[in-house]
């Protein structure tokens, strides 16, 4: 049996995996982005090296292996300094003196506590334009025929095995987004349902002739009718598999180093879009209400597309003894007699946050892990996990929100020791502590709530109040108020 499930890894591995092979993603600089309709609050560039504090090289960015941290936060090289100061775990944030993030957003992160040498995690936060590729006829677009789209955009990227992963797709997966919505920008503005077919490429002879642009009733029950929302959620998920298969193409050159936990949030057009592929978790807090945004992805909960589960690997003495198992389409557990198949390497090892695919690794989707292999073993592991994220949407036009509505972001390293109610208790603790117009209400609430999962550090480590052990995890965390740009940018 093993040697079957090699070979079929091997197979799958040979033949570029089980997705159908795709065309490249258009080259993406490492130039800061393009102009945005308005200014951006919060522009990336190539982050700092710890020693220095000064910016590294864009053509070097990728190559260098040194520790970096979000370029919104500027820090200095003293601050630098303290952010990798394990024992004085000090919660980073935006200066006050410094522009503010899209909306007011809060930003607050901390160092774990010698889990890892560097925080592995990510953040970005940007105003991004897109300008349309073409327009849906296919004649060259007049600068008065339409105007591009602005998007805003929050991201958080929990890096694993080393930061490389997490910092690429912190500077280049907004990037990819951006670059498949080109094609949607008229149609997103059109309220008319979208063409089924787009022209292949502008200026082609019959590219101009819409007469082939179909509209998907024309074809299709109208239980399929496509929105301008599912073409949207559509670009998100292909903007992750392009972003993860830019780090596969780049891993050897570049020294991108294993992977990382991606929670995305696009504004547009009035939506927010809220996509998570691996254990971060997003909840909305409105009027006191917590609304969830998002579901961790971990062996645990993807136990059901792994197959089969045991609680721990079957040694071959157990051979004949009756387990406790359940396959993908329970729900309970049940006992079965051991036979010598079950003692092939099991899809998933283990319980709840102690759950692994194939004993190695704690969460089932996210991007990178492209030289990842099973523990003491040379079968790659990325095979069974998945890059594409879970999309939920959110819209900001029905409902009217106060101040206190936001929208809660966080790596596992608050989610591992908070509960969504204690969040929702702190923000109501915090915000009210604020003037409703005072934008720094949301920093504030955002190093609360870092603070609260972090602890105070004691004789056996860091504390909560409770005296349970405080995370010793990176944490970060993004406090977004729902009032949208109108209200708070």
């Amino acid at each position: 049996m093993l040697n079957r499930v090699r070979s079929a890894v091997a197979h799958l591995v040979s033949s570029g995996g089980a997705p159908p092979p795709r065309p490249k993603s258009p080259d993406l600089p490492n130039a800061p982005s393009p102009q945005t309709a308005a200014p951006p609050e919060a522009p990336r560039s190539p982050p700092a090296t710890a020693g220095s504090g000064s910016a590294a090289p864009a053509k070097t960015v990728e190559a260098r292996a040194s520790f970096s941290r979000p370029t919104f936060l500027q820090l200095s090289p003293g601050g630098l300094r303290r952010a990798v100061d394990h024992a004085g775990r000090a919660v980073q944030s935006p200066p006050d003196t410094g522009r503010r993030l899209p909306w007011s957003t809060g930003y607050a992160e901390v160092i774990n506590a010698g889990k890892s040498r560097h925080n592995e995690d990510q953040a970005c936060c940007e105003v991004v334009y897109v300008e349309g590729r073409r327009s849906v006829s296919g004649a060259p677009r007049e600068p008065s025929q339409g105007q591009g789209l602005c998007f805003y955009y929050w991201g958080l990227f929990d890096g694993h095995a080393g930061g490389g992963a997490a910092e690429m797709a912190a500077r280049l997966l907004h990037r990819h987004i951006r670059e498949q919505l080109k094609d949607l920008v008229e149609i997103l503005q059109d309220p008319s349902p979208p063409p089924l077919c787009l022209p292949s490429t502008p200026g082609a002879p019959g590219s101009s002739d819409s007469s082939h642009l179909v509209g998907p009733q024309s074809c299709w029950s109208s239980q399929k009718e496509v929105t301008h929302e599912s073409l949207v959620v559509g670009a998100i998920e292909n903007a992750f598999q392009f972003m993860d298969e830019q780090m596969a193409r780049e891993r050897r050159g570049h020294q991108v180093e294993g992977g990382c936990c991606a929670l995305v949030v696009v504004y547009l057009l009035g939506k927010v879009y809220v996509a998570n592929a691996g254990d971060s978790r997003a909840i909305i807090v409105r009027n006191g209400e917590i609304i969830p945004m998002s579901r961790e992805f971990t062996p645990e909960t993807e136990r059901q597309r792994l197959q089969l589960l045991f609680p721990r690997r079957i040694q071959p003495k157990e051979l004949g003894q009756r387990m406790l198992y359940r396959d993908q389409n329970m729900t309970g557990w049940a006992y079965k007699k051991i036979e010598l198949e079950d003692l092939r390497f099991p899809l998933v090892c283990g319980e709840g946050k102690k759950a692994r695919v194939m004993a190695t690794i704690g969460v089932t989707r996210g991007l990178g892990d492209h030289n990842l292999k099973v523990c003491s073993s040379t079968l790659p592991i990325k095979p069974f996990l998945s890059c594409f994220p879970e999309v939920r949407v959110y819209d900001l036009t029905q409902y009217e929100h106060c101040p206190d509505d936001v929208l809660v972001l966080g790596t596992d390293g608050l989610w591992d020791v908070t509960s969504d109610c204690e969040v929702a208790a702190t923000v109501d603790r915090v915000l009210s502590a604020y003037e409703p117009n005072d934008p720094s209400r949301y920093k504030a609430l955002a190093q609360a709530l870092v603070l609260g999962a972090r602890g105070t550090p004691r004789d056996r480590g860091w504390r909560l109040p409770n005296n349970k052990l405080g995370s010793g995890d990176d944490i970060s965390v993004f406090v977004i108020p729902l009032g949208g740009p109108g209200s708070y940018s």
